[in-house]
């Protein structure tokens, strides 16, 4: 009878090692002659076991291929749906705007959204303005020789995006996009390594950032902010990327992703 392959291996190893611990006739057992056949034991269960675990498959297989489907999959997924969204949010519309005609509370209650629709950033907006860049660094921790800096020392960070974000806003910006999203008062900007995350959306620097409003005074908030003068600094150590465009006619679009709220609480 013939032996299934793992089987036999087991157990041949467990037979060696059972007749190398067997007491030899005239002499004492040393130590290496007990622990060799031991070694071995543990070698061939080990073997047995991994081959068992494998199943004929390796067991360092580069899994990054599926990942990258997955990744890829649920994209589509993604887009497919927020066209359903889009599409649904149409014939809302559509159907609120003729109940509007023939019912005066749906009237009221859609003048006075509409009212908001503009400063909340639900319509597209376009005048002068301002586009900042910001980039990693092409150069390598290699490059600088002894004095390395670290790897975050080259990458553009969340607090940077942020504290140009906030300095457009305080020299009188009145609408903004990053990456061409428009942001919201419910945006939150978040980095992933070195990527940014914005309404579940991933994106590569170099990250944009473009503002319609009075250039000059948005350019004089960037100047006066500190957290912009510490990523100036940074370009200037580093060699990331920091670039100002003054915009004579640009476009903001309107935001269109989801306006879900799960908390909310009236402004005193």
């Amino acid at each position: 009878m013939v032996e299934n392959g793992r089987g036999a291996s087991w157990r041949l190893a467990l037979r060696r090692a059972a007749g190398s611990l067997a007491p030899h006739r005239g002499g004492r057992r040393t130590m290496w002659s007990v622990g060799v056949p031991l070694i071995a034991l543990a070698a061939g269960l080990l073997f047995t076991t991994s081959a068992t675990t494998a199943d004929g498959t390796s067991l360092r297989d580069d899994r990054r291929p599926q990942l990258a489907q997955l990744i890829s999959d649920k994209k589509e997924r993604l887009a497919t749906s927020e066209k359903r969204e889009a599409a649904l949010r149409g014939e809302v519309d559509q159907e609120t705007a003729r109940l509007a005609e023939v019912e005066p509370p749906v009237k009221a209650a859609r003048e006075i959204a509409d009212a908001v629709r503009q400063p909340a950033g639900f319509t597209a907006l376009r005048g002068p303005g301002l586009t900042v860049s910001l980039n990693d660094s092409p150069r390598r921790g290699s490059d600088f020789g002894d004095n390395a800096p670290d790897n975050d020392d080259l990458v553009v960070h969340q607090g940077d995006v942020q504290a140009v974000v906030n300095a457009m806003w305080a020299g009188g910006a009145e609408a903004m996009t990053i990456m061409d999203v428009r942001v919201i008062s419910t945006s939150a900007v978040r980095c992933v390594g070195n990527t940014l995350l914005l309404h579940g959306q991933v994106f590569s620097p170099p990250f944009k950032i473009t503002a319609i409003g009075e250039p000059t005074a948005m350019h004089r908030a960037l100047e006066s902010a500190e957290g912009v003068t510490r990523f100036r600094e940074a370009v200037a150590d580093f060699g990331l990327g920091y670039a100002e465009k003054m915009e004579k006619d640009v476009t903001v679009r309107a935001y269109d992703g989801s306006t879900d709220l799960r908390s909310a609480q009236a402004a005193q």
